[in-house]
């Protein structure tokens, strides 16, 4: 696309928006928003509250329900520590998770199945 074709696109694009946003200014129930909106911070400025407080006066379980999730989304339970021991060398290897760079050797040499048998309980 040439510059001039970009520029003519974007410069509809613009003027489409423009009328856009000239119709909502005359849209009373935004003028509405907007009175609600000044009244309301007017009066969180006047007795010195914020949003925060406003939403735990009308809704209290509202903080605990957003503690309670952002809580149980965070924890994990901790992995477990496996010890293999390999009954032909008497190599051991302790690992909490599959990415041991030894266990690996084993498992392409050995089979997984095999490996796994090894696994000490």
């Amino acid at each position: 696309m040439s510059k001039l074709a970009e520029y003519r696109r974007l410069e509809k694009h613009l003027a489409e928006q423009l009328q856009a946003l000239e119709a909502l200014k005359g849209d009373a129930a935004l003028k509405k928003e907007i009175e609600f909106e000044t009244a309301l911070r007017g009066l969180l400025d006047q007795y010195g509250f914020s949003l925060k407080h406003i939403i735990n006066l009308l809704d209290p379980q509202s903080s605990k329900r957003a503690s309670a999730s952002s809580t149980s989304l965070g924890t994990r339970k901790p992995r477990e520590l496996k010890t293999y021991k390999n009954p032909h060398t008497g190599e051991v290897v302790e690992t909490k998770g599959g990415n041991h760079k030894t266990l690996k050797e084993w498992k392409t040499k050995h089979g997984a199945d095999l490996v796994e048998s090894w696994l000490a309980k």
